[in-house]
Order: structure tokens, then sequence, then C-alpha cells
């Protein structure tokens, strides 16, 4: 045991700098906690549009006591997602803030993404119990946040982009949707996705599939309040086996690297293809390597990969355990195996990889 003896001199601006950095992610963790009960509250909405409001008139407006509403609207101006006001002692919620915090149907609306840490945490003992055993976690299996938490981190960021820059993004595909294409939609959960392609090309019908029943049957709800129910299908059923021929399209929404078996679904969607179709992949953005996925986002996807995207994959038969970090090689590597010639980045954004993949 040699290197055991070595005994390091530490670099104190590199421990200051170190500690600093955890506890900024310390206080981000009880922030989101404030987001969180500010966004059931109804206080971020209270505020929305009012201007600058005294803490009496918000207590009031959101029908909470005051002395909490104080402390919470100064956690808020600690953190910088409420503005205060020190000559009138009053607080106000600035049109950024408010897409960021009070406005549901913003790109940028956060706090709903805060169910999924909340979940972790509840799930923390599942997730010690299959490090040390290697079995996996269905998604189904997790803390109920997480579904509504994941559904609605997605859901913005694809109304926002999905209709307006992903599928444009490929070749030929909007021309079909427009004239009447067939598609399905792997790995549905919700059904957003599914939904919003519906509303935008009415010539063409949609079929949702998830192996999650609870998510399938928001999914149906989520098509009837559309009033897409029609043309807008959803039904229980595996990446590597489910009904029909001829999909103009197929589209996997985050879903592939959940699968157990990635390659099989991969192989299943080139016998599903019509001859001309397309597969569009969209995954979480990665480099392909470690040493270039060392940011912010990176850092919230591998955390997320390790105790819920790998777990459903090894839950599923864990033939091949991509993580929700697998990068384009690796996604082309897969589609190449299948059959498909033809494997490109059609788009990218901070957060996301559009990925085109043709026979």
């Amino acid at each position: 045991m040699e290197h055991a003896h070595h005994h390091h001199t530490i670099d104190s601006a590199k421990l200051d700098a170190l500690v600093t950095r955890a506890f900024e992610d310390l206080s981000a963790g009880y922030g989101g906690v404030m987001i969180s009960l500010g966004h059931r509250l109804g206080l971020y909405k209270a505020m929305a549009g009012a201007g600058p409001l005294t803490t009496r008139e918000l207590a009031t407006r959101a029908d909470c006591a005051e002395r909490y509403v104080r402390e919470w609207l100064n956690s808020q101006v600690a953190g910088g997602y409420v503005t205060y006001h020190p000559i009138s002692d009053t607080y106000e919620l600035t049109p950024e803030q408010a897409m960021v915090l009070a406005d549901e149907d913003s790109p940028a609306f956060f706090p709903n993404a805060w169910a999924v840490p909340a979940s972790m945490w509840a799930d923390e003992e599942k997730a010690i119990r299959a490090f040390r055993t290697g079995k996996g976690i269905p998604w189904g299996d997790h803390d109920g946040r997480l579904a509504c938490g994941v559904a609605a981190f997605y859901r913005n960021s694809y109304k926002a982009s999905l209709v307006q820059e992903w599928l444009p993004s490929l070749d030929g595909a909007v021309e079909k949707l427009r004239a009447g294409a067939v598609v399905a939609d792997i790995g549905c959960g919700y059904g957003h996705s599914t939904v919003l392609m519906a509303k935008a090309f009415p010539a063409s019908t949609f079929r949702g599939f998830d192996t999650h029943e609870e998510s399938l049957a928001e999914a149906e709800k989520a098509a009837a309040e559309a009033g897409v129910s029609g043309r807008a299908a959803f039904a229980a059923a595996r990446a590597d086996s489910y009904p029909g021929k001829g999909y103009d399209l197929i589209c996997f929404f985050d879903a592939l690297h959940d699968m157990g078996d990635p390659e099989a679904a991969a192989a299943h969607a080139a016998k599903a293809l019509a001859p001309d179709g397309t597969v569009m992949l969209v995954e979480p953005f990665a480099n392909d390597r470690v040493e270039d996925n060392i940011s912010p986002v990176a850092r919230l996807y591998y955390a997320a990969s390790t105790t819920i995207c790998c777990a459903h994959a090894i839950s599923d038969g864990g033939r091949l355990v991509l993580g929700a970090q697998a990068g384009e090689a690796r996604l082309a590597d897969i589609f190449r195996k299948a059959g498909f010639r033809h494997f490109r980045r059609a788009f990218e954004t901070p957060f996301n990889l559009i990925l085109e993949a043709r026979i």
C-alpha cells in the first residue's frame, strides 16, 4: 500500500474554491424546496404582472400567512428570483422572473422540474439497494413525483421546439406530415410529444406506445383535451414488439437510453418503417467523451441516469445500458448495426441532440 503513505500538502485556495462550490450546491438544494413551495402555493402567480407588493398584499392575494410569506420572499431575493425595493419595503417579480417561475406555458418555466430531485431523495433507499445488488428499478417503481416532474420538464421544451425546429430539421418529414403520414411515438409517456404533433398535422395519424399504464392513461386524457383522440391512439407495447408496419416516422423522445435492449428497439424500428421512412431520435445532449461532459447539464443528466435511466434499463433486461449521456457516436453505432445506412445530427440544443436515422 505504498501510495497510502504519501502526505499531500493541501492547496488552501483549491480547498476554498471546492468548499464554496459545495456550499452553492447545498444552497441550490434548499432553494429548490422554496421554488416548489412558491409554485404550489401560487405565490409566483400572485406576483406576476402585479408590480411591487408588500408582504401583506402578497399574503392576501395568495391566501397565505404573512410571516411565512416574508421569510419565503427573502429566500427568493437572496437567490435572485425576486427583486426587492428597500425604500418601499416591497417585492416584485420582473417579467423575466415571471417567465421562469410563474408562466406555466413558457419554455423557460422551471418549478415542476424540482419534483425530480424530490423523487430521487424519496427513493434513496431503493438506489442504495440497486447499487449493492446490481438489480434494476422500473420506471413505475419510483416515487410518484418522478413521472410528473419529467413530463413537466420536457413538455415545455417540446412545445417550444418540436414542431417549429426539430421536425423541420429532418429531410422531408414535414412535407409527409402535412400530406398525411403514419407516425409511431415509442416510449410516449404522458403523450405530450404525440399530442403536439397530432395538433400540428391534422392530416396524419399517430400511435403512442409505452409500457407504463399510468402514463398511457394520462396520454389518453391529454389527447381528448386537445381534441385529437380520433388521430392519436395509445397502447401498451414494448419498443421491440409494438404493432404496425409502414410507419413514415418513428420517434424516440428521450426514451431510447432507458430501454433494456436499445439494439432490439432499433432493429424493430427498421422492420416497422416504410421504405423511405425516418427515425427521429431525441436524446439528452452529450459529447462522446467523459472529459467533454463536465458541465451543469451533464452533471444533471449523469445523476438522473444513475438512479433512473440506468436503473430502468437494468430492470428491462439490461442487455445494453446506455445511460442518459450515451452521445452521438454510440447511438449511431446502434442504428448502423440495425441496418440504417444514414445517421446524422439534424439539430441540437444545450439540452438535446436531435438525430435522424434512415434506411
